[in-house]
């Protein structure tokens, strides 16, 4: 490396999007210019030196490979360093990536995008697809890597609004509630603090199915306080949100930031009859001889809520689908279930959609927080969905949700039949090249689980 590149690196430091040289080169050069006139007064060069930095300025080479799946390779990499240390040989990672899968995430999304974003004021989306099991199949973590390199999949927490509330609901059914029990949909005042429902309009006494299904705001906050803000947080930890939830009343129009990963893991365990899961990436390991340095435990996690309840839900939410807020999604053929989520002032879109096969989450918005043009989770998220899931289930055979008719009938779900989740289907793998060593170096709890799915 010469001495103006690296005056170049330590200069983007100070701001690694704004200063990025594939993206702004003269305000990438102006820092670098300000590093070498630092290190010549500080005497860690030669003035020589820095004429000759000056004089011949790094070459930026135009980066081959801006597609979403390096966005996938982000994510793998940079656990791959902290947890196996210095690296000193190649190494190969296979990924439960499928490359199909992936590309159509990334057409689905970015085609949208380019096409009505921009008259809708959204500037960003991301989608993530896994299997019941927790095997990610396609993450886009933006609409355009080269411009981006956050990823939105993994690392943002954004709010998910209403699509928060399975958590709730689940909350209500597993303390004595039925998808037929009837709660008030009118106005209700929390010491000053009334919310209403997104149309405006209230139904009176309603079931919980048709609650979920629009959506009913004032229902969720009645169910939240019967049941307590902390009861909807436990349940929602054990589903596998890791987020910090605030305690209050407002949880239940979800008001505290989640990241997409662990919002659409969390969906997968009402895929899957009710097990836990751990969101996973990396396959197996394997060094240049062959020799296997890591190899995912394919074990299953124990059961997290109970056949009944995931019977219950999965009734419940594939209601939003055929008289709900996603009655747009179109998927032929396939029982399907999801939510749908829009948070205060229009700032984010979800919505969190699954078959048997595979779940998906879609989000839509903008990076700086500022309010889309009236975009809601039924509308375009939903739209991506549903292109991407159509695709998606071409030639597999169809599967009925746990609990629901076709798969021993609702009543056999509700009382204790659920299958546990099975193993993926074969892909088409995305394999990783790296050097690495083969140690076992340490790594927080929550990259181990969410890339290798360790128990």
């Amino acid at each position: 490396m010469t001495v103006a590149e690296a005056a170049l690196l330590a200069g983007v430091v100070k701001s690694p999007s704004r200063l990025a040289p594939t993206r702004n080169f003269d305000g990438a050069e102006k820092r670098a210019k300000a590093v070498l006139a630092a290190m010549a007064e500080l005497k860690f060069i030669s003035h020589s030196t820095e004429r000759t930095a000056l004089a011949r300025p790094p070459r930026i080479v135009a980066q081959a490979n801006t597609g979403s799946v390096n966005y996938v390779a982000d994510w793998v990499m940079d656990a791959l360093n902290d947890t196996l240390g210095r690296v000193e040989e190649d190494i190969t990672v296979q990924t439960t990536i499928d490359a199909n899968l992936q590309a159509n995430a990334e057409k689905a999304l970015t085609d949208e995008l380019a096409q009505r974003g921009d008259k809708n004021g959204v500037g960003q989306g991301a989608l993530v697809a896994m299997t019941a099991d927790g095997s990610v199949r396609a993450l886009v973590g933006g609409r355009n890597y080269a411009d981006s390199q956050f990823n939105r999949a993994v690392s943002a927490k954004r709010q998910p609004g209403s699509a928060f509330k399975p958590f709730i609901y689940l909350t209500a059914i597993e303390h004595g509630l039925t998808p037929d029990s009837v709660r008030e949909d009118r106005p209700i005042n929390v010491k000053g603090w009334q919310p209403e429902n997104y149309s405006h309009e209230y139904f009176g006494p309603v079931t919980l199915t048709k609650a979920l299904a629009l959506s009913l705001n004032t229902v969720s906050v009645r169910l939240t306080l019967e049941f307590t803000p902390l009861a909807v947080i436990r349940t929602a930890y054990r589903l596998g949100i890791v987020s910090k939830l605030e305690p209050n009343g407002s949880i239940a129009l979800g008001t505290s930031e989640v990241s997409m990963l662990e919002l659409v893991g969390a969906y997968a365990t009402f895929a899957n009859g009710g097990y836990a899961l751990v969101p996973h990436v990396v396959q197996k390991i394997t060094a240049a001889n062959g020799k296997v340095l890591y190899a995912r435990n394919t074990g299953q996690l124990g059961r997290i809520v109970e056949a009944r309840y995931v019977a219950m839900m999965n009734q419940m939410m594939a209601e939003t689908l055929t008289i709900g807020t996603a009655h747009k999604a179109t998927l032929p053929g396939w029982p399907a279930a999801g939510k749908t989520g829009t948070s205060q002032d229009f700032r984010d879109a979800w919505f969190i959609g699954y078959t048997a096969h595979l779940v998906t989450g879609v989000w839509l918005g903008n990076d700086d927080g500022t309010s889309t043009k009236h975009v809601t989770g039924g509308g375009l998220p939903v739209e991506i969905w549903s292109r991407f899931m159509r695709g998606a289930h071409q030639g597999v055979p169809v599967a009925s949700l746990p609990g629901a008719s076709g798969g021993g009938g609702f009543f056999s779900g509700l009382f204790g039949n659920g299958s546990r989740p099975v193993p993926p289907a074969p892909v088409q793998p995305v394999a990783a090249t790296r050097a690495a060593t083969t140690g076992t170096g340490g790594l927080d709890g929550w990259l181990l689980n969410g890339l290798f799915g360790r128990r």
